[in-house]
């Protein structure tokens, strides 16, 4: 892509033209804030520009190329991320009021610095749902986030300031958490290509959590090639984090180019059948891959409440303090969460956690058959801000929660997801899950990369 003034550029195409000398890293810098401070009032995707720590970030890789020292893969590649990730010297804010309040942090989130040391360049922190709990990023401290193909409509959450970040141009990464569906819904409702990782793949060290035991991190991207570069340059080892104490680095970019030839494919029917827009975009992706096969998940409406349940519980647990003594502080959507999360019993939780471990089984037992899974990442396109209600098979059902109808039940047991869009004609996007077995994100990312190499997905930037 063109690297000229005033033009959107992929993070690999950008770290090409810096290496070469095509361009620098301070002139993109350059670029990407003067796109912030021009789109970002009508988006509200930004709570915070960094401008002065990536412009210093910027200098100093423009000084290592004149040394002649060799630059990361992400040289020069503006990003931002969720603003429940630290960012040393500003106060990580979670989306709330009540955090405002602590402490800047003292130093990055860790997935953060393995991106700086790529070369990556940090330019913000992006707008989201209070402590990341909701589907829409319609805040009512920081404001909604608008979506960048029709900026009456949400952007998603709970990450909806990353998926219009990306979608409309203003950075080519924004790095996300995903819980039940937090970066998988703004890539759907944003056109962009988002990674939910497994489990455990990528250290939360250095963020603020939500539910500790279906907490995950990933990029959101416009072109496969950098969602995977983000994400290899994001693994490793981390002991801050148990869950992601011992991972080997298992890099994807590497095997893009293999594409979805030798892979085992099936479309997901039963709870994942969708309907309308949601199954045509399945049925698309599906036809491009040559997929016939359809298999089911055994009880995925049980899991999506088994999620449900340990969700608010964990989440309530986690802010029961401030409950109790600042109620009046919290964003009232989010208040009412937590305080009925408060209220489930613990037997609830506990037989949610036994039907975890049986259900993961089954999906388990799945992956020895087929390779990836494909189902809707939404019900429908991005619904208007302010809206209280969708339709699905022709039921009107509340808006919030039905969003994550299709993610829940795979967060819910940790499996990798590359979401990838397709713009409908004349509509707004939607996305397709790829879905892969445990510690298996190459096989979605290479499926993914088939699609965009077919044709058949769209992650142009909306720049109207």
């Amino acid at each position: 892509m063109s690297t000229k003034p005033g033009a959107v550029v992929d993070a690999l195409a950008a770290s090409q033209a810096v290496r070469s000398g095509a361009t620098s890293a301070i002139e993109i810098t350059q670029t990407a804030l003067a796109h912030i401070a021009a789109r970002n009032p009508a988006l509200n995707a930004f709570t915070a520009v960094t401008a002065e720590r990536a412009l210093a970030e910027a200098d100093a890789i423009d000084r290592q190329r004149k040394r002649g020292e060799t630059l990361g893969p992400l040289a020069g590649a503006p990003f931002a991320v969720k603003n429940l990730f630290d960012i040393k010297g500003l106060v990580t804010l979670a989306g709330s009021k009540i955090d405002a309040e602590r402490p800047p942090a003292a130093a990055d989130a860790f997935i953060l610095r393995k991106l700086n040391d790529a070369g990556a360049i940090l330019v913000g922190a992006l707008n989201m749902d209070e402590y990341a709990y909701g589907f829409t990023t319609e805040n009512t401290h920081y404001g909604a986030a608008h979506n960048p193909h029709d900026l009456a409509h949400v952007a998603g959450g709970s990450s909806g300031g990353s998926g219009a970040a990306v979608a409309g141009g203003l950075v080519p990464i924004a790095l996300a958490s995903d819980t039940n569906g937090s970066v998988r819904v703004p890539a759907s409702f944003c056109g962009t290509f988002g990674l939910k990782p497994t489990y455990g793949r990528l250290s939360r060290a250095g963020t603020r959590p939500f539910v500790a035991s279906l907490d995950h991190l990933g990029p959101l991207t416009r072109t496969v090639g950098d969602l995977a570069a983000s994400y290899d340059a994001m693994q490793g080892a981390d002991p801050n984090d148990p869950a992601c104490a011992g991972r080997p680095v298992e890099p994807a970019f590497p095997i893009l180019e293999h594409g979805a030839s030798g892979l085992r494919i099936a479309v997901l029917g039963g709870h994942f059948a969708g309907s309308g827009i949601a199954a045509e975009a399945v049925a698309t992706a599906a036809k491009a891959l040559a997929a016939t096969r359809k298999v089911e998940i055994p009880e995925a409406a049980r899991g999506r409440a088994a999620a449900f349940v340990i969700s608010a519980s964990e989440g309530a647990d986690l802010h029961f303090a401030d409950l109790k003594s600042r109620a009046q502080d919290f964003d009232p959507m989010t208040r009412d969460r937590f305080l009925a999360g408060a209220l489930i019993p613990a037997g609830w939780v506990l037989r949610a956690q036994r039907f975890r471990r049986w259900y993961r089984e089954q999906v388990l037992a799945l992956f020895r058959e087929v390779d990836i899974l494909l189902a809707p990442a939404t019900p429908c396109p991005a619904p208007r801000i302010g809206q209280e209600t969708i339709e699905i098979d022709g039921v009107a059902v509340p808006m919030r929660p039905f969003i994550g109808v299709y993610t829940q039940p795979l967060s819910f047991i940790g499996l990798p997801i590359v979401a990838a869009p397709l713009r409908q004609p004349g509509g707004l996007p939607i996305g397709v899950q790829i879905i892969a077995a445990p510690w298996r994100e190459a096989d979605a990312l290479r499926v993914a990369r088939a699609l965009e190499r077919g044709g058949v997905t769209n992650a142009e930037p909306a720049l109207g």
